[in-house]
């Protein structure tokens, strides 16, 4: 069988880009259609602090036609925002209206996690190597990211941007503005950024069309320059101004790539590189190899391990936090048939099962809040700003209030989220009350599902008197929800 077409959609700071494509079977892509529009969604952005209507309106248009292309080709989507959309203080509407117009769920991502979708499309069509250096200068922001081994270590996100280094100084800069613009450039990445790796590193993979125009203009249309190479072409293009500028490049691309020249200048000179190479590959073809290793979430545990990782940070009790997320997400693979929700929810389960309880961090009276609010903050390599904030309700719901419609956090949810928040929530508050001890008595569990009722068979290594009396709460939600009695068949115990 043929592979499902897949479909990334990046709007950046500078423009939006599609690319739609047929996963081969030896990794790579077939790539079936792509585009580009300059429509600018950072416009205005980074001085006003919002998206205007008139931005807003050349976004949904360029969306909507993207949808349909989509649509045609049957193809699974994933679309994400960076900066500029991540900036604006009016995203939520911006979000609201691409769902309602365009039927895209728009995913803005944090800075970290674009540089781990940039870092990701960078590797997968670069030949293997011990250690790689990525680097993407966006118009509002800079992503480095670090990986050992084809896997991804460390991830950095500067906010600096060749838009907004230019709306901060123009551009046509005098010589004053000049020092001053490469000063900025060069204390932001200072105080960003590592002064070093794990491994010295003495070249860099660029993947942005900015650092592409810059490596091109700086080595005679190569995909290589070196570090002179590349600080004399940035004192070139300031000394032929914006009119000589655009003799080289189009009036957009004219208009920034002096910041992107002082940007990349800077960070060759924080790290002391060699040479930058080129490369044609970024942020979309990380989504596409995201999209794709989603389509087996068993696979890799990469999520899981830094949803961890944030735990530990907050000293939640691990036994019990991986015992909830273990019974949390066989629930989840027992009752398929029962909730309905698709296999992409599934990882949400399991990192809101892990960080339930991070709130106690705070204060255990009302640590479920607290537990929301600190999620609903962290910075989750692997999820977007949206999947952030759905993952942060969902372990808010695990105790007290229970996720009515009525409910605040749900009744103001898009969609087909409601019907996510509330049966992923009921999953883990049972899941939590089969450790309610923190003993972690159930060894193994099964469902046997009825038109009436559902029995779930638990294999067990100690009592569960606990455990009973406190689901005894939850069966009651279960029921309402699932329109099903929950009932439990405790077998002998396992040693």
């Amino acid at each position: 069988m043929r592979h499902p077409i897949l479909a990334a959609i990046d709007v950046g700071t500078n423009a939006v880009r599609l690319k739609l494509a047929r996963p081969l079977p030896d990794g790579s892509f077939e790539i079936i259609h792509q585009e580009r529009d300059p429509v600018r969604p950072g416009e205005g952005v980074f001085e006003s602090g919002v998206m205007s209507r008139k931005v807003a309106d050349r976004l949904l248009a360029t969306l909507r036609r993207y949808a349909a292309l989509c649509r045609r080709h049957d193809a699974k989507v994933r679309a994400v925002a960076t900066s500029a959309v991540r900036e604006a203080r009016n995203r939520d509407q911006i979000i609201k209206r691409v769902h309602k117009e365009a039927r895209i769920h728009l995913d803005v991502v944090s800075g970290r996690e674009e540089a781990r979708l940039i870092c990701l499309g960078v590797l997968s069509g670069a030949p293997p190597a011990k250690h790689t250096l990525c680097v993407d200068i966006g118009g509002g922001s800079t992503e480095v990211g670090f990986s050992q081994d084809g896997q991804v270590k460390q991830l950095h996100s500067v906010q600096l941007g060749s838009v907004r280094l230019t709306e901060m100084f123009g551009s046509d800069v005098s010589p004053k503005k000049f020092k001053l613009m490469r000063e900025v450039a060069e204390m932001t990445i200072a105080e960003s950024l590592p002064t070093k790796f794990p491994s010295r590193m003495t070249r860099a993979f660029g993947s942005s069309g900015t650092i592409n125009a810059v490596v091109a203009y700086a080595s005679g249309g190569g995909t290589e320059a070196t570090r002179r190479q590349i600080k004399h072409a940035m004192l070139e293009l300031y000394e032929i101004g914006l009119s000589g500028r655009r003799r080289f490049f189009d009036a957009r691309r004219a208009d920034i790539v002096l910041a992107g020249a002082v940007i990349l200048d800077a960070f060759t000179r924080h790290y002391k590189l060699d040479s930058i190479a080129s490369v044609p590959r970024g942020l979309r073809d990380g989504v596409l190899v995201d999209l794709l290793a989603r389509q087996k979430p068993h696979v890799d545990r990469s999520l899981y391990d830094a949803a961890l990782e944030i735990g530990r940070r907050f000293n939640v009790e691990v036994h019990h936090a991986t015992q909830v997320s273990r019974l949390a997400v066989l629930l989840f693979d027992a009752l398929r048939t029962v909730h309905q929700l698709p296999e992409s929810a599934r990882p949400y389960l399991e990192v809101a099962a892990l960080l339930h309880d991070v709130g106690n961090a705070v204060s255990y009276q009302r640590h479920h809040k607290h537990t929301y609010y600190l999620i609903q903050n962290a910075d989750i390599p692997g999820v977007s700003d949206r999947e952030r904030e759905l993952i942060a309700r969902i372990a808010r719901f695990h105790r007290r209030s229970t996720p009515q419609l009525y409910h605040a956090m749900v009744a103001d949810l898009l969609g087909e989220e409601i019907d996510l928040v509330r049966k992923l929530s009921v999953l883990l508050r049972v899941a939590d009350s089969l450790d309610r001890s923190h003993h972690q008595p159930v060894r193994t569990l099964s469902a046997k599902i009825g038109r009436k009722e559902i029995t779930l068979k638990l294999g067990l290594r100690g009592p569960i008197d606990l455990e009973m009396w406190d689901l005894q709460s939850e069966a009651e939600l279960f029921q309402d929800l699932f329109q099903r009695k929950l009932t439990i068949e405790a077998g002998r115990r396992q040693t």
